[in-house]
């Protein structure tokens, strides 16, 4: 009887044991739960701020433009030729080497020219006595310094003037057996090599001016009132369509193309390594402007129920300001005055979202961030 009921006591203590462990692991796990969710709940109670891209607005000039295309131009391309006959010695460049004004490209053999020069020098110094000794002879016999007219009958008739031709002829043979660049630029074509005969008047080489540059562009008839003189010109090109160089407006040509009904401009730009002589360019001519003017990017301006507004970010937050746009030339926009309250609600330096922004609530969270570059793809 002992040992049975010492049995069941220690069942029932063990029994006791296994519940408490029981009930514990059951409030820890109910704990860890609620956790859980009060962490999961705090997670989706907090902001997501939303990437976007913005521009500051100022205040500047809106320039209005035309666009069209045209043809890029040097205004120095020279092919250079040989003035005298002789054997190529040395060829100095290669092609897309950049030289100097006077630089040598291409040096003739210099032994014949320097023979023919020593010829008419001797033939320039026996002449010389000639006429010296006409002139003695005319001084004693008329005991007079020989006149204007004497001296120019004496020279002609001693050789001397013809001679003194002949050596200056000779200097400058000797000067063109160097093919020198005639302006700074970049060698476009070599055409001969070392030992090679040459005669006058056969192409050398080539050279290009690539720093001084001019673009045709077309106009058509109905602008052709609306551009100026000196008026600015934008200008890019498929190599490199994100990089513009500026231009100034420098003639506009007389004449309208009947069948094309378009004028020409002449447009001065300066070489930004991406323009090359013989491309076509785009270009963007200043047509009119609009001085001191409240501009904002012209991609920033949306509508929301038919009104035009933009989004500024202030504090982290993109509140959408409703505006009265003006004129716009397709890269920024004219802010005007709110017709009630006479202020532009855009002030410099407010930032202006553009990109990120065609889906915004207003006073969504927001951040700003840089944009991405667009790499070019792989061939």
């Amino acid at each position: 009887m002992r040992l049975t009921s010492y049995r069941a006591a220690a069942a029932f203590t063990i029994a006791l044991a296994l519940a408490a462990c029981s009930n514990s692991a059951a409030k820890n796990a109910v704990a860890k739960g609620a956790s859980a969710d009060s962490t999961a709940s705090a997670t989706s109670d907090r902001p997501v701020n939303l990437p976007v891209v913005a521009e500051a607005a100022r205040d500047a000039d809106l320039v209005l433009s035309i666009n069209t295309t045209g043809q890029v131009r040097s205004d120095a391309e020279g092919t250079l030729k040989a003035e005298v006959g002789g054997t190529v010695a040395r060829v100095l460049v290669r092609p897309g080497d950049r030289v100097k004004a006077g630089a040598p490209l291409v040096e003739l053999d210099p032994r014949p020219f320097d023979l023919a020069l020593r010829e008419r020098q001797v033939g320039y110094d026996e002449a010389e006595l000639k006429y010296q000794e006409f002139i003695l002879t005319d001084s004693i016999t008329a005991k007079r310094s020989s006149s204007e007219a004497y001296r120019r009958v004496a020279a002609t008739r001693s050789g001397f003037a013809a001679a003194k031709v002949a050596l200056d002829r000779a200097k400058l043979d000797r000067e063109r057996a160097i093919i020198a660049a005639p302006f700074d630029g970049v060698v476009d074509r070599v055409n001969v090599a070392a030992g090679e005969r040459l005669s006058a008047g056969q192409d050398v080489t080539s050279v290009v001016d690539i720093e001084h540059l001019r673009i045709e562009a077309a106009v058509l008839e109905h602008d052709l009132p609306l551009i100026r003189l000196g008026g600015e010109a934008l200008i890019s090109s498929a190599a490199a369509p994100n990089r513009t160089t500026t231009g100034r407006i420098i003639a506009i040509l007389p004449r309208v193309d009947s069948a094309t009904r378009a004028g020409r401009a002449y447009v001065r730009a300066s070489g930004n390594g991406v323009l090359r002589p013989g491309m076509y360019a785009d270009v963007r001519l200043e047509a009119a402007r609009l001085p001191n003017r409240r501009l904002v990017p012209a991609k920033a301006v949306i509508e929301r129920d038919g009104r035009p507004l933009v989004f500024i970010v202030k504090d982290g937050r993109a509140q959408w300001t409703y505006i009265t746009p003006g004129r716009s030339n397709g890269r920024e926009t004219e802010v005007l005055a709110d017709s009630s309250t006479g202020l532009v609600p855009v002030k410099p330096g407010d930032q202006v979202i553009v990109e990120g922004h065609l889906t915004l609530t207003h006073d969504a969270p927001v951040r700003i961030v840089v944009p991405r570059e667009t790499k070019p793809a792989k061939p």
